[in-house]
Formats: structure tokens, sequence, C-alpha cells
């Protein structure tokens, strides 16, 4: 597949505004917990940290029903996302893919006809990078010892989002059952996604997507995700995501929850349904998250050269002082 001369402008210039802000930029992404997209399908705008390596993966149920073309899905699938971090705290790189196999029924003739089907739906490596972060310059506000609703009230500044850009490139093999027909090979993948930080353990995520470029199945989507930790360890969440494009749209709600079993591992639930019947969709997922720390922080110059050789350095200048004298 050739891609359009205007599409390849507008993914260099992605690629250099990416490159343009990594020289601008030091505040670290890092986390002490796991940072997971997981239960929810949206991105959050942080990445995983340098030096981290982060698994993210799922098993769920499929259960789909048309009402017009009059046939029935059944089935599994498996999702799964590998994460890196790497050169600076702001970018991540990532492999993302689901694969399914199900079984389609055709009711519409006299005697049930049926299929089976597998492959994957989606496969793509990709980059993201934080280009702006409300609290990168920031201090860290201290809480205060004797107001709950002091920790808790609204923060105008929780309204201004990080933001992060996304470029990645799917892979679709040919003759793939859950695309459209004649989609194969390499097709390009851009995201903005946005976070926003409020008080009380309220995080809201949104993504919007332009997926498949270029291709008879490009499809915009947005995605919506809030999240609200009640616990160090228990998350609930709901998300919604919309799909537009000439071979499928629709609309998908999920709700569901997390619970973090140590910092680095995380276990997470969540049912996904629409409200159409073209057709109907019931998932039920279950999945965890895992990552391997390897992350070090870098040794910041304070200013007063107090980084653990002050004393070689007092000693040093000692010396030079006296050879001066004995001048």
């Amino acid at each position: 597949m050739v891609l359009n001369p205007y599409i390849m402008r507008i993914l260099k210039s992605i690629l250099v505004l990416i490159l343009a802000f990594s020289f601008n930029s030091t505040y670290a992404q890092y986390t002490e917990v796991i940072n997971s997209n997981r239960p929810g399908v949206s991105k959050s705008a942080f990445s995983v940290g340098t030096g981290v390596v982060q698994f993210e993966t799922g098993a769920y149920t499929v259960k789909e029903e048309h009402a017009l073309a009059n046939y029935e899905v059944s089935g599994f699938g498996l999702d799964f996302a590998l994460r890196y971090g790497l050169f600076f705290e702001e970018l991540e790189l990532s492999l993302d893919g689901i694969y399914q196999s199900d079984n389609i029924t055709y009711n519409n003739a006299t005697i049930p006809v049926e299929d089976k089907r597998s492959n994957f739906k989606n496969f793509t490596l990709g980059a993201k990078y934080l280009v702006y972060d409300p609290y990168k310059n920031a201090g860290e506000e201290k809480p205060n010892l004797y107001s709950y609703h002091a920790n808790n009230k609204f923060s105008w500044k929780s309204l201004i989002p990080a933001v992060s850009v996304y470029v990645g490139a799917n892979f679709d093999a040919k003759d793939n059952p859950y695309t459209a027909p004649d989609i194969e090979g390499f097709s390009p993948k851009v995201m903005l996604a946005t976070q926003n930080n409020f008080n009380g353990g309220w995080v809201f995520v949104m993504n919007l997507i332009k997926d498949r470029i270029g291709t008879d199945q490009s499809d915009f989507q947005y995605i919506f995700t809030l999240t609200h930790s009640f616990t160090p360890q228990w998350v609930v969440f709901g998300e919604a995501q919309g799909i537009d494009s000439d071979f499928y749209a629709d609309n998908i709600f999920r709700f569901g929850g997390a619970y973090l079993w140590t910092k680095n591992f995380q276990l997470d639930a969540n049912l996904a349904f629409n409200t159409k019947d073209t057709p109907t969709v019931l998932n039920i997922a279950f999945g965890a998250s895992y990552r391997l720390d390897f992350h070090q922080d870098k040794k910041i110059d304070n200013g007063n050269g107090n980084d653990g050789d002050f004393k070689k350095r007092r000693k040093r200048k000692r010396k030079q002082m006296i050879s001066i004298l004995n001048l």
C-alpha cells in the first residue's frame, strides 16, 4: 500500500514536534506503583518511565447478535500490550494487539451455517510522547493536616490536562475476517491523549484517534475514561468508546475495577456492552498488569555542589590554594 504524500507530510510533522519537545522537558513520569492502562482501552497521557518494562494482558468473552443480518457470534479473545520507557521520561514505546477466535452462525437460511474465524483484530507498534504536563514546573502541594475538605476540594488547575501524542503503525494480515475487504499491510495510526488528575482520587482520560489512515477502513474513535480510587488498592472506572467508519460504527460502554496486589502487579475485570442490535455486543474481561522496574533516578545538581564528591573537591581546592600561595 502506497501512502498519500499529504499523509506522509502530516506524520513527519508530528515526529518533528515530538523531537522538538524532547529537548525541553525533564519532568519524571515514573511512579512508585504500576501505571496501567487497564482495565479500560484508553491510553494514559503519561509514560511508564525510563527503565520500566510493563506487560498488560487480558482475556475476554465474545457474544454478538445481529438483528438485520441474522447472525450470532460466540468465542473469546486475548489482548496484550508491551510498554517500554527509554531515552526520555516522557517517551514510551508500545506494542499492542488483540487476537480473537470465534464461531459465527448465519441463521438466515433453512439450515444454519457456521463458520470458524480467528485472527488479529489489530496489531500496532507505536510511540507516545508527553508534550505538555501542567505540573512540570509546579512544586508538590502539601496536604492540609487539619482539613479533609481542603484536601478534597475542587482545584481549577486540575482542568488543565496533561497532553501526549501517539504515532503508530498497524499491520493487518491478508484475508482478515475482522477487517474490511482488501485491507492488508501497514497503515498509520495517530492519537491525541489527555489526562486530568482531580482531587479525591478522580482521573479523567480522553483519547482522540484516527486509525488505519489512507485505507478503506479509516476510522475515527473517541474514548472517555473516568476512574476513581476508593483506597490505594481499589479503583473503579466507567468508559465510553465511539467508533465511526464506513466499515463499522458503534458506541461501547465499559464498567469495572482493578485491584493493586503489589506495587508492580495489578488485577482487573470489566463488562462491555453497546446499545444497538446491529450487532449487540456483550463482553466480560479479566486481566492483569505487571512491570519489571529497572528505573534509576538521574543525579540532580541542586546548586550547592553536594553530590557525594564534596570532600574530594574541597581537598583538591585546598591543594590548589596552597600551590598558589607558594608561587
